[in-house]
């Protein structure tokens, strides 16, 4: 239904006794919107107790980005990321990294539905590595739980209303529906215009009573030719990631290959870097992505920053569910603060609610913690 209300009722049974019985609703209107949401919730509830093994869409809860300045370029990082938030969009990035860093953010994703947190830091070691941890966590909460509260007349476990069958609402309980993801970043410059880098990552899901843990791999890349080129690359659950269940269920996460470039240029006094990112995925998402070939679907993400003598930047971008983003930054002394702003392409009755995002980045730049050898 497209500019209307969404209404669904999911229901996990366990035999003959019904589990989780919730309703949520939002509005979306194309495809892609609604796949994406779906990734928060539907798939968290779907078939829970199935032992198929399933692969599309099953790591797209660690899609959203970090940072307002990422989101506010339309999540065009691969290329150009170089502190703290690298840990998650580019490991590589991490090993331009000069000082310690810490980072925090808070985000209220498609309105009040979903809670989306991130911390992380990262440190040099020695004259060309760095050690970095990120988490995020997102999550659904407030979710009724109802699987104790329904008087069922006729014992066929359905409520119906017709056959006198009602809710106690005394007994209804609420849950969360959360998913955690843990960073562990290793970076290394190899020249002077190359740096690599890998994370290990540990994901754990929970559903009310429900768990999953899964282990899997990134690798990225980032190579500058020339003083204002950037290139970057990274392959995300580069081995596939295995996500398995408490209830015998498991999940793969196909890997993601993730390109970007950027080039900076001097522009009405500060500096003007336009930058774009595409994501080869190969679940077959075929009219779910930006567009595709055959199983192979691409996404793209673009955008643009101004920034004015590196203190205050401006930002814009459009990413691949089909948001416009907007957002600024301002450098004060060890402390970068960003917020970014991001809104569906579709009319007021058809898209979803606007997201809203900032972020901090503290910087230990102090002569201690400088990195040995500068």
């Amino acid at each position: 239904m497209i500019g209307k209300e969404i209404k669904f009722i999911i229901a996990l049974t366990k035999g003959e006794n019904t589990v989780i019985s919730t309703v949520t609703n939002f509005r979306g209107s194309s495809m892609k919107q609604r796949a994406f949401v779906f990734s928060f919730f539907l798939f968290s509830f779907t078939s829970v107790y199935s032992q198929i093994v399933v692969s599309k869409y099953a790591g797209e809860f660690m899609s959203l980005g970090v940072g307002g300045r990422a989101l506010a370029m339309g999540s065009a990082q691969v290329a150009i990321v170089n502190d703290v938030t690298s840990g998650y969009w580019n490991p590589a990035g991490l090993a331009r990294l000069n000082y310690p860093q810490v980072a925090l953010m808070h985000e209220e994703h498609f309105g009040s539905l979903v809670n989306y947190n991130y911390a992380a830091v990262a440190i040099p070691y020695g004259k060309d590595m760095s050690l970095g941890l990120s988490v995020t966590r997102s999550s659904i909460d407030g979710i009724p739980d109802t699987r104790n509260a329904l008087y069922d007349a006729n014992g066929d476990g359905i409520l119906d209303i017709h056959t006198g069958d009602r809710l106690d609402y005394t007994k209804i309980t609420e849950f969360s529906n959360s998913d955690w993801a843990f960073y562990l970043t290793f970076a290394k410059r190899q020249t002077e215009n190359f740096y690599w880098g890998a994370n290990v990552k540990i994901i754990r899901r929970d559903l009310a009573e429900f768990g999953a843990t899964g282990i899997g791999f990134d690798l990225g890349a980032v190579y500058m030719p020339s003083e204002n080129l950037y290139l970057g690359a990274n392959i995300q659950d580069v081995t596939t990631t295995i996500v398995a269940w408490s209830t015998g269920r498991t999940e793969l996460v196909t890997p993601t290959a993730k390109i970007g470039a950027a080039y900076a240029l001097k522009f009405l006094g500060g500096s003007l870097m336009p930058a774009v990112d595409f994501d080869l995925r190969f679940e077959n998402r075929r009219s779910a992505s930006t567009f595709a070939i055959g199983p192979v679907s691409f996404d793209a993400h673009a955008g643009f920053e101004y920034k004015f003598k590196n203190l205050v930047a401006v930002r814009a971008g459009y990413n691949d569910v089909k948001q416009f983003t907007l957002g600024a930054g301002i450098s004060l002394p060890k402390l970068q603060i960003d917020y970014s702003f991001a809104r569906f392409s579709q009319s007021e009755t058809e898209r979803l609610p606007d997201t809203h995002r900032i972020s901090l980045i503290l910087t230990l730049e102090q002569p201690a913690y400088l990195r040995d050898g500068l």
